[in-house]
């Protein structure tokens, strides 16, 4: 039998639903009213550029002042290079490079230098900064402003990766990775902004590193994050439907993702299912099944299945685009098959 499990975030009082963009407003709003070191930057954040392409930022500059949140150029290098050396002095920067695509302009930042001062320094420094982006395919954003690319970070020492996937889990996502002393890209799904949900009590943090269990199953495991999540949700109702029982769980952090809850969801299923919008070739999908097959093998039921985008620029063509990425009708399809076996 499936069911839903209590893994919620505590609930405000008499609260309203909210949005994933208000909750990440909350968050970046409280911690700069907690801690005088946060500030935020990039290309529109302050409130005469309307607080970046969707209002994320919005308020922020009127309310902390320009000094605080700053405006600045197209220069996705600039923005991490000012971020990054501000983090050495003390501050706790929140970057926002507007689209998850052009962080391709700031590797070298990001990688070289970011990534890896902490080991250059022999652990005397570390770089708080927070690399706030979106991406996600679905409103016919194209080829260059749609990918997934949190793989290249993941395999990447020294940065952590996060993806939320719900209003609650944004805020307490963001809490703690302004909060945390090492770099940490956070990765918005652009589709999900109006995504609403409970929203959680003030000051709630969501510990890096661990997966929420949202539904308990007993016959596959399937494994997911940010909006791929949800679709994984609504995949597990309708595989229910047809007999088969999937426990869903969101890792909420990619890197480092929570070994130990999916080795023991998976020791009690026999099978696992790893889904993301990245391409699936070369993906973090292939990297927990490789962990999970080396840990487990001889244990379980039936060959671990991947799924995950195809290996082609996100198409802009609506009709491709509908088909380009996995969706709930086929992830049911797929634990049907998987939990039959």
């Amino acid at each position: 039998m499936t069911h839903l499990v209590q893994t919620a975030a505590p609930v405000a009082t008499a609260a309203k639903p909210i949005h994933i963009l208000k909750a990440l407003n909350q968050a970046i709003t409280d911690a700069m009213e907690a801690d005088d070191t946060v500030i935020v930057l990039g290309e529109d954040v302050a409130d005469p550029e309307e607080g970046g392409v969707v209002g994320v930022t919005r308020g922020l500059s009127t309310k902390f002042g320009d000094a605080r949140v700053r405006s600045t150029p197209i220069s996705e290098q600039a923005i991490m290079g000012a971020a990054i050396g501000a983090s050495l002095v003390g501050y706790k920067p929140v970057a926002e490079i507007m689209l998850m695509n052009f962080v391709t302009v700031a590797m070298d930042m990001i990688v070289n230098h970011a990534a890896k001062l902490r080991f250059m320094s022999g652990g005397q420094t570390s770089v708080p900064i927070v690399i706030r982006t979106s991406t996600g395919v679905g409103l016919g954003t194209g080829g260059q402003h749609a990918d997934y690319l949190e793989g290249w970070f993941a395999h990447t020492a020294g940065i952590k990766v996060v993806c939320p996937s719900t209003p609650a889990d944004a805020y307490g996502l963001m809490r703690a990775a302004i909060d945390d002393p090492d770099p940490v890209l956070f990765i918005e799904n652009m589709p999900s902004y109006w995504q609403k949900g409970p929203p959680p009590e003030r000051g709630y943090y969501v510990p890096l590193g661990k997966a929420a269990t949202r539904v308990e199953g007993t016959h596959v495991t399937v494994v997911s994050y940010s909006r791929m999540a949800n679709e994984c949700l609504a995949a597990a109702s309708k595989a229910a439907e047809r007999g088969v029982s999937a426990e869903v769980i969101d890792l909420r952090t990619v890197s480092p993702w929570d070994r130990e809850a999916v080795l023991a969801s998976v020791a009690k299923t026999g099978r696992l299912l790893v889904v993301h919008e990245a391409v699936r070739k070369f993906g973090v999908g292939a990297e927990i099944a490789a962990e999970v097959n080396e840990a487990m093998f001889g244990k379980l039921k039936a060959p671990i299945r991947r799924m995950g985008s195809a290996y082609c620029p996100v198409p802009f063509a609506k009709e491709l685009e509908n088909i380009y990425a996995p969706n709930a009708s086929a992830i049911a399809d797929a634990i049907v098959e998987l939990g039959k076996e």
